[in-house]
């Protein structure tokens, strides 16, 4: 063994390891901190740093206040509402509905996709009052001079008759629509006006002594027709129930007009003017069975009048007073329910003429 190998190589002295430090580092030992350990629940009140006086914001009240989370300083300029203040997630707020004016005595509008105005009808259901509103003066004052045309037009003949009766039978299809409160109902109205033109053109083509037949058989198909419409339609079934009543009633009374298509023409003369003077008795301002009396009364007077010009003679009383009955019906029914302005100038003027016809064609046939 060499010198060098015996004494480690350090040119011949002999090698001492180091001492022992219990310091030292050793890569295999885990490190570990010793400092001091961070406290979490210590939290220091941080004061707010200066801001600088920009866009005229004041932060006088913030600089003397410590910091908070649950508060936040606002500028002074734009302050903060107090519902806000309490709320910092506020919900936002319906709009104010102004209360809508009032309409007025004017009639409101009923439909039947539910409208929210109530008619003065319901008005006076809700009050413990009478549902029931006359047309009034002017309604009767239409209905007088419509029924004088159909007097003229029976005096004049067959076609002279027509075209008033159209216009009675138009006012009659669209008022019984409104009547029930189905609006619009135009292929309904459509549907039974064509048929009061189709029992016209029947009654044209076969005679007067036909009319019997001729009304029969065109109300059996529309009833069948408005059968069709019902079932094509999408609607509920109540609805579609609710408007099969209403189509058929209502080509049912527009194919009845047409009887005074096929009634003897002096009967149509005393039946048109007892119709006349008992609406326009009836708009007057009397109490009601005063009323009632008077209207009877000047129906039969009409009657009367209107036999002695055409050669009927005490029998024209008769069938005025029937006539005169059947028109206050009819006027009955264009005042109750679902009454407003267009009901009023179209059933409230159709309807007692309507009414009047089927006593028109058969007292005048047993009695003229």
């Amino acid at each position: 063994m060499s010198n060098d190998q015996q004494y480690g190589g350090h040119g011949g002295q002999p090698y001492d390891p180091p001492a022992y430090d219990p310091n030292a580092y050793d890569p295999s030992v885990t490190q570990t901190w010793e400092g001091q350990t961070w406290d979490t629940t210590y939290q220091p009140a941080v004061q707010p740093r200066e801001q600088p006086q920009a866009y005229g914001y004041e932060y006088a009240a913030a600089q003397q206040q410590p910091y908070a989370p649950e508060q936040y300083s606002q500028p002074q300029a734009y302050p903060r509402p107090q519902a806000y203040a309490q709320d910092p997630y506020p919900r936002p707020q319906p709009p104010a509905v102004e209360p809508e004016p009032d309409p007025g005595p004017a009639y409101s509008s009923p439909t039947t996709s539910g409208n929210t105005r109530i008619t003065d009808a319901q008005r006076a259901r809700a009050e413990g009052r009478s549902p029931i509103i006359e047309p009034g003066m002017r309604p009767a004052a239409l209905t007088a001079v419509l029924g004088l045309l159909l007097a003229g037009g029976a005096a004049l003949g067959s076609y002279g008759l027509l075209l008033p009766l159209v216009a009675l039978q138009g006012l009659t299809a669209a008022g019984w629509f409104r009547l029930n409160g189905m609006w619009p109902a135009r292929q309904g109205i459509a549907l039974a006006f064509l048929g009061g033109l189709v029992a016209d053109a029947a009654l044209l083509a076969t005679g007067r002594e036909h009319t019997a037949p001729a009304i029969l058989g065109t109300l059996g198909v529309w009833v069948l027709l408005c059968l069709v419409l019902q079932l094509r339609s999408h609607a509920d079934p109540d609805e579609r129930m609710y408007g099969l009543m209403a189509t058929v009633a209502s080509a049912a009374l527009t194919v009845l007009a047409a009887g005074h298509l096929g009634a003897e023409p002096d009967a149509v003369v005393a039946g048109a003017a007892a119709v006349a003077a008992a609406v326009l008795a009836r708009a007057l301002p009397l109490p009601g069975p005063v009323s009632l009396v008077v209207s009877l009364l000047a129906a039969a007077g009409a009657g009367i009048a209107a036999g002695a010009l055409t050669g009927m003679g005490a029998s024209g009383a008769l069938l005025g007073l029937a006539s005169g009955v059947c028109a206050l019906v009819g006027l009955r029914a264009a005042s109750y329910d679902y009454p407003s302005r267009f009901v009023h100038m179209t059933a409230g003027v159709a309807l007692p003429l309507t009414a009047a016809a089927p006593a028109v064609y058969l007292l005048g046939r047993a009695l003229v």
